[in-house]
């Protein structure tokens, strides 16, 4: 397969306009020319934090709801993903990873590749608790973790911590030892705490902004001083509603080349407005915005692909909206030799855009999905 004449996303995070090739499910050559371009081609996108869409929530355990997931997924853009528990009851999560463990074993066609899991709770501040469910939070444990991840079948790629809680530094060095990318989340953690947090081996933040404090010229919280690291990445929800633009535009440069733009979407994502479930706790749907009852914002509706649509329209520069929807995703969960990239070797992920970022086909292992 031959894409010609194309403007594609190259390995160094540019475009360039020119010819990519596909053998065998691979990407085989990737030929610059100068050229008038006819499309946009783009490697597939990588969703490191969604709880569901279609009507499916991966929490709930089912392995058809997982697969409609994944074929939803597909069909939208993102190639790749790694699907995000709840706050929820150890046997409940168990059953959940053991799911996912099928799926990313059987790699079914027509569906984005699972490439880990994303262990948002339980070990959370009941303050910054979101739309997480108070009654299952948990005080870190390692030993809850090691047991998790065994029915995992060490899939978890990421796991979520607060830092303040007792016993939250030593959990970290333990999991982060274990080559887990540990991520602070639902957390109340002032500048120092996050400090010492980074210190530990924690090196991502969870959806930058949300369920944190703000970022204070006097207390600068987690998110300063994760900008000040340079190893250390950061989510976005880029939906128009968890994050004013111009925050957007903000995270952007305050983690340069660091951004993991992610859609945090709910069972509600391809659906009607309406009610719906999320960790045992009902939410309402009404246009784009997803609430609990009491009018806690809970997760998006959107997909990765218009997150990142929405970053481009929001200033943010076209090169560094799709490394942050692909590579870097990718580099977090440890995909990137697998994917994220339009790079020779790689697995042909690709996605056929028009000159106006309207999705015309997408390619997982260079097998068409049907869009």
């Amino acid at each position: 397969m031959l894409f010609e004449r194309v403007l594609y996303f190259g390995a160094d995070f540019r475009f360039h306009t020119g010819d990519v090739e596909v053998d065998a499910g691979r990407i085989a050559a990737v030929r610059p020319r100068g050229c008038t371009p006819r499309a946009m081609l783009l490697p597939g996108l990588v969703d490191i934090h969604l709880h569901g869409n279609s009507g499916a929530d991966f929490s709930d355990g089912a392995e058809e709801g997982l697969l409609r997931m994944a074929r939803f997924l597909a069909a939208h853009g993102t190639t790749s993903f790694s699907p995000a528990s709840l706050t929820l009851p150890e046997e409940r999560l168990k059953a959940a990873y053991r799911t996912a463990a099928r799926l990313h074993a059987a790699r079914p066609e027509s569906a984005a590749a699972l490439r880990g899991i994303t262990m948002e709770g339980p070990f959370f501040s009941m303050g910054k608790r979101g739309a997480q469910n108070p009654e299952h939070l948990r005080l870190p444990d390692a030993a809850l973790f090691a047991r998790l991840q065994r029915e995992a079948a060490g899939l978890i790629r990421i796991a979520c911590i607060a830092p303040e809680l007792p016993g939250a530094l030593d959990c970290i060095c333990t999991v982060a030892a274990e080559g887990v990318k540990v991520s602070l989340a639902h957390t109340e953690a002032d500048y120092d705490t996050a400090s010492a947090a980074f210190d530990a081996g924690a090196s991502h933040v969870t959806h930058l902004f949300n369920a944190m404090p703000p970022l204070l010229h006097r207390a600068p919280g987690v998110i300063g001083a994760a900008s000040e690291r340079e190893t250390v990445t950061a989510e976005l929800i880029a939906d128009g509603i968890h994050v004013h633009p111009s925050a957007v535009r903000a995270a952007f440069r305050l983690f340069p080349g660091r951004v993991c733009l992610v859609s945090d979407a709910l069972s509600a994502c391809g659906m009607p407005e309406g009610e719906y479930m999320l960790g045992g706790q009902s939410i309402r749907v009404s246009g784009s915005r997803a609430m609990l009852s009491d009018g806690t914002l809970a997760g998006s509706v959107a997909t990765l692909f218009d997150c990142m649509k929405n970053a481009v329209r929001f200033g943010v520069p076209a090169e560094e909206a799709v490394r942050a929807a692909s590579h870097t995703p990718a580099r977090v969960i440890g995909a990137d030799g697998e994917t994220g990239a339009i790079r020779e070797g790689l697995a042909a992920d690709l996605l056929l855009c028009g000159m106006d970022w309207e999705l015309q086909a997408v390619y997982i292992g260079g097998m068409s999905v049907t869009v």
